[in-house]
């Protein structure tokens, strides 16, 4: 059964940096898409950053600039570092995989259950 199981979530000032790990077990991260989405209260789940299994990301404009996705193949590991963090960037972050990459959001079919994000002005 996959599993993706996130951490590194934590409660942070304007400005502030966290960066996020999703430990994938049973997929293989180095063949196929992986990415994070955000569900901030009372809004739609929204995608973030994803990338290929060649690690090529994209972004969603919100984040742009400031968010770096990544991966380790070995660790089968995903990675989201969020600097310059905004009370916008508030919300649960998901990790998200799939075995075939989309050139939009739609590429999830296995996540996790989340990691709470806190950004405070």
């Amino acid at each position: 059964q996959v599993q993706l199981v996130e951490s590194g979530g934590g409660s942070v000032q304007t400005g502030g940096s966290l960066r996020l790990s999703c430990a994938v077990s049973v997929f293989t991260v180095s063949r196929g898409c992986t990415g994070w989405f955000r569900q901030a209260p009372g809004k739609e789940r929204e995608g973030v950053a994803r990338q290929t299994l060649y690690g090529y990301p994209t972004y969603a404009e919100s984040v742009k600039g400031r968010f770096t996705i990544s991966k380790d193949d070995d660790k089968n590991i995903v990675y989201l570092q969020m600097n310059n963090l905004k009370p916008d960037d508030t919300g649960v972050y998901l990790c998200a995989a799939g075995p075939y990459c989309t050139n939009n959001w739609g590429f999830a079919t296995f996540w996790g259950q989340g990691t709470h994000v806190t950004v405070s002005s």
